[in-house]
C-alpha cells in the first residue's frame, strides 16, 4: 500500500478509484452527508476517547438517514479508504468487516 511522505501513514490508492467520470461519482450528490460539515465525518488526528465516539456517532446519524449509504460504503471498502467515516462505518467497523472480525470500534 502507498505511503504518505507525511508520516507514513496509510493512503487510499487511486488505482483502486473509478474512472474520472461523472457518473461513478453521481451518487455522492444524494449523499445526507452533503448538508453536514466535513470535519464530522473524519477525525482530527489528536481526537481520542469520548469526544471521537461523539463525533463518530454524529457522523452516523447522517448516515443512518442517507439514500446512498450503500454505495458510499462500497466505495469506501473498494478503494480501502484509510480515514473516517464512510456509508456509517468507521475506519475501523471498515477494517474489521474486510478482515471478518466482529468489530474494532
Amino acid at each position: 500500500m502507498p505511503r504518505c511522505s507525511l508520516g507514513g501513514t496509510n493512503m487510499a490508492s487511486i488505482a483502486r478509484l473509478p474512472m474520472p467520470l461523472m457518473e461513478a461519482y453521481e451518487w455522492q450528490y444524494e449523499g445526507a452527508c452533503r448538508e453536514a460539515d466535513p470535519e464530522t465525518f473524519f477525525s482530527p488526528e489528536s481526537e481520542r476517547g469520548p469526544r471521537r465516539h461523539a463525533r463518530e456517532h454524529l457522523a452516523k446519524t447522517y448516515c443512518a438517514r442517507c439514500t446512498v449509504r450503500d454505495q458510499c460504503l462500497q466505495h469506501a471498502l473498494k478503494v480501502k479508504e484509510p480515514y473516517g467515516v464512510w456509508g456509517g462505518l468507521t475506519t475501523g467497523e471498515r477494517a474489521a468487516l474486510i478482515t471478518g472480525e466482529r468489530s474494532a470500534g
